[in-house]
């Protein structure tokens, strides 16, 4: 089958104009992003916008995924927040867990430099598409758990379990609050389902001129005229007065920082899953253009530098994003400016109007999360796992519901746990086929020798009549393992002292037994000595 011919290279003027365009876009659907990522971890609004101009600005620069925007991604609220609960118990609270988180994050970007540096970026993809997807699943439950109780302005448990099971009671608040009410329930939930209807209906309503003006805008835009307008007491995004302050470096805590096992915890964490997030990204980023692809190394030391200069400065985590790249492509991205040029207009939009920020409901932004963690639930995808394998369909459910009732590192362990055992029980198939005539018995071997399925092998074994001639057959043997290389050795000894006689093809053995110690192998020799009979 033939391949597509590479696309011409856009003339420069051209792409200048287009990646220009293609920033605007894109600028749109990270501010309420940035800001509504921050807000669900807890921390202030400028801690995202921070990130996404770290993301583009710095990352954009030296991406090897050149489409690729880089930001603060709703995967990381969980730990985010799960990091600031361990540092309280600490002691550590307010600025104090901030500094900490900053230090765990900046470690976790060195980590990546170094596996990048290492080029084992390339084995960060090496995850099977039931574990993402179950991670990715998993985190929508979990953001749906917080942010669906501040949609209606209401504080919302810690556990996520409370936070799930007390959703109709959340509900039943923005439909008829209490009389002692502390807050504008019915309101702020009104904004956000209007919200959610704006996201979930813009792109098949909106006539096709407007249609490339991100859904996320129109719905947050028409939140704060709602709220304007109807004079809505709502909770409002909080912007500090001086923007700049933001961009300076934390205090470093002291070398006694290092001692403590949350920080590496975290660091690792961080580094694996946004590294496997990036990576997961730009590969999909891949399939939608048919410009230069990732260079996976390079983007993971990319990804690195941006994570040890949000860490400096106190701000959030980032990754690459799949729908703010998206956005960027679809938009008609040609280079890596529109990435950069983004995080520009991030950069001035908070610093010439940040006024205009602080009229945005905390609803609104509760609400485009509560939509985006549905998204990530991916229900259909669910349904077409369970159709091509349901044991793909289990992992699935195992590693999002450990990611639920635990949290996130246990359940992407699980995850490629239960992927790797799924693989060695596949692939350790074997097959014994046994035929008799006269004084010989026949047994033919097909598949792998292995520990995971040797009672099969014993029992066959066991199962011949002692005294007879009994020859295996090794033709159909794939690989053979240490576990069944000694049952077999041991088989030889008890069966032959009974007054039978094994053949085997020893050599055959030693040849696909690579990893045999020398013991094993003199072992094989005198096998092979007494039995020379080859298959």
């Amino acid at each position: 089958m033939p391949t597509a011919e590479p696309q011409p290279a856009a003339p420069p003027r051209r792409a200048w104009a287009a990646d220009l365009l293609a920033s605007l876009v894109t600028f749109m659907v990270a501010l309420p992003l940035c800001i509504g990522i921050a807000q669900a971890c807890g921390l202030p609004p400028m801690t995202g916008i921070v990130t996404g101009v770290v993301g583009g600005m710095l990352v954009g620069f030296l991406a090897g995924s050149p489409l690729q925007v880089s930001g603060p991604a709703a995967g990381l609220i969980v730990l985010v927040i799960q990091f600031l609960d361990e540092a309280g118990t600490l002691g550590k609270t307010g600025a104090d867990a901030v500094v900490l988180l900053g230090v765990a994050i900046a470690l976790a970007g060195a980590v990546q430099i170094v596996a990048g540096v290492c080029r084992i970026g390339q084995w960060f993809r090496a995850v099977s598409p039931a574990v993402v997807e179950g991670m990715l699943a998993g985190i929508g439950v979990t953001i749906i758990a917080k942010q669906f109780h501040d949609m209606v302005d209401d504080d919302a448990p810690k556990k996520i379990l409370d936070g799930l099971l007390t959703i109709p009671a959340a509900i039943w608040k923005g439909i008829s609050p209490p009389p002692d009410a502390k807050a504008n329930h019915q309101a702020a939930a009104f904004i956000g389902v209007l919200t959610i209807f704006v996201l979930a209906l813009w792109k098949s309503v909106a006539p096709r001129r407007v249609r490339l003006v991100p859904a996320a805008v129109v719905a947050v835009v028409l939140a704060v005229g709602v709220a304007e307008a109807g004079g809505l007491g709502v909770e409002r995004v909080v912007i500090r007065a001086n923007v700049w302050e933001a961009f300076r470096p934390v205090a470093f805590p002291g070398w006694d920082v290092f001692g403590l096992a949350v920080i590496w915890k975290a660091a690792f964490t961080f580094a694996l899953i946004a590294s496997a997030e990036s990576l997961l990204c730009a590969t999909a980023v891949d399939t939608m253009h048919r410009g230069p692809r990732t260079q996976y190394d390079r983007e993971l030391i990319a990804q690195g530098v941006g994570n040890v200069t949000c860490g400096v400065l106190g701000a959030l985590p980032m990754t690459g994003v799949i729908v703010r790249s998206s956005a960027n492509v679809e938009a008609g991205a040609k280079t890596r400016l529109s990435s950069i040029l983004h995080g520009c207009w991030l950069l001035l939009f908070v610093a010439l109007l940040p006024g205009v920020l602080s009229r945005i409901p905390a609803s609104a932004l509760a609400a485009v999360l509560v939509y985006t963690g549905w998204k990530l639930m991916n229900l259909p995808g669910v349904i077409k796992l369970w159709r091509e394998g349901r044991s793909e369909a289990l992992i699935f459910l195992a590693t999002a519901a450990t990611i639920v009732a635990d949290d996130l590192l246990a359940g992407v362990v699980l995850g490629i746990v239960l992927s790797a055992a799924k693989l060695l029980w596949a692939f350790s198939h074997i097959r014994v086929t046994r035929h008799d005539d006269a004084d010989h018995t026949h047994l033919q071997l097909d598949g792998a020798a292995t520990f995971v399925r040797l009672p099969v092998l014993a029992d066959a074994l066991q199962a011949v009549p002692p005294g007879r001639n009994l020859h295996v057959h090794l033709d159909r043997l794939r690989f053979v393992d240490h576990a069944a290389l000694q049952l077999l050795l041991t088989f030889q000894k008890q069966y032959e002292a009974t007054g039978g006689r094994l053949f085997i093809n020893w050599d055959r053995i030693h040849a696909q037994f690579h990893a045999h110690r020398p013991a094993d192998g003199e072992k094989l020799k005198a096998g092979a000595a007494a039995n020379p009979e080859a298959d």
